[in-house]
């Protein structure tokens, strides 16, 4: 073994406790390491099948501390994780993705920025600090444009389209204050997504390129492989891989672009661990996302992404979990219930990924 690798009987520290880091902390029992879960939320569906859980605040360097003692590398499963709880944790394991990773992905004005720098395409944008920048991208962006929080977006929360001049003041208002980035519509044809792991040394794996429809924000469905011609895949592929190489990414590195309608590919967002759009690798694929995200933090050689199935996979949102027997009972598909307790609207409950033969309909 390297000195990067750990060996099983090893023990993962998991910051975050949500369905991620469930399906993580599974992943790594049956490869033989245990996981320790940190977390300040009262409920934490990582906890219930991880061997540890310290609920803490993300700010008790006592906590953490312990944490760290208890724990050989430190990964995560949501990056609204603060940076500087991970820059804290470095000083006593090693932390897979780093600090400096997060600091770029956890706002978008960062991440455009960095992809920008990078010579990666994206949709023009910029900067929004008050109302007077929201007139500025209507001038220079023109309408329609989107307006977003830089952090703590998600699943569609933070996010206004802009259609006329007469929509400004409703959105200052909405933002109150907060810092934001105004994108440029993107007339596109298609949301992809990649996932793609990266070892400490380097090592690269990807998935194939899916296709992702959202509704409301949220990721409704993920269909995979996309219908993309394999030149536009082995691109999309290639630039997530080139994008994990330049941030220093160790772990996952889900990358979300829109493909238009000339077939052009345009980043749209990062997320630097294990994402929704992967979750038919549970089921489609020799290695699935969470335990190449296992491998890879604990150094080990990444599996192989094959695909072995064609697979569709649905978001059961609220109440639609109750629905549980239906899937149970149908030919080809394969359940995934998070063990969250409260089914309120729009939250992600579980998911069930449809299986067909490879080039099947």
């Amino acid at each position: 073994m390297s000195g990067d690798s750990l060996a099983p009987g090893a023990t993962i520290g998991i910051l975050g406790g949500g369905q991620l880091g469930r399906m993580t902390a599974m992943a790594a029992a049956r490869l033989g390491y245990r996981c320790h879960v940190y977390a300040p939320e009262a409920e934490a569906p990582a906890a219930e099948v991880a061997a540890a859980h310290s609920r803490a605040a993300w700010d008790d360097e006592e906590a953490l501390a312990a944490f760290a003692a208890r724990v050989d590398v430190v990964t995560l499963e949501w990056e609204n994780v603060p940076p500087e709880t991970v820059d804290f944790l470095a000083r006593f394991v090693p932390t897979r993705p780093g600090a400096a990773v997060l600091r770029t992905t956890r706002d978008r004005l960062e991440e455009k920025a960095a992809l920008d720098e990078l010579g990666v395409p994206v949709a023009r944008f910029l900067p929004v600090d008050g109302p007077e920048d929201l007139e500025r991208a209507a001038r220079t962006l023109g309408v329609p444009f989107l307006v977003k929080t830089r952090r703590f977006g998600y699943d569609g929360r933070g996010q206004w389209r802009v259609d006329a001049a007469s929509d400004l003041a409703r959105v200052a208002d909405a933002l109150a204050g907060r810092p934001a980035i105004a994108e440029a519509w993107v007339d596109f044809r298609l949301e992809i997504s990649v996932v793609t792991a990266r070892g400490p040394d380097g090592a690269r794996a990807s998935f194939d390129p899916v296709h992702n429809v959202h509704e409301g924000g949220i990721l409704r469905r993920t269909y995979a492989p996309a219908p993309i011609p394999p030149d536009l895949a082995a691109r999309a592929v290639a630039v997530a891989e080139r994008v994990a190489a330049r941030l220093g990414v160790v772990g996952l590195l889900a990358v979300e672009m829109f493909v238009t309608r000339e077939g052009a590919i345009l980043v749209n967002e990062l997320a630097p661990r294990p994402h929704n759009s992967g979750h038919w690798t549970l089921d489609a694929c020799l290695t699935s996302q969470f335990e190449q995200h296992v491998r890879a933090v604990c150094g080990l050689p990444l599996g192989s992404p094959a695909r072995l199935f064609d697979a569709t996979m649905i978001n059961l949102l609220g109440e639609e979990a109750a629905d549980w027997r239906r899937w149970l009972e149908e030919p080809g598909a394969r359940l995934h219930l998070y063990g969250k307790r409260e089914m309120r609207p729009g939250r992600k409950m579980g998911h069930v990924t449809l299986l067909r033969p490879l080039g099947g309909r």
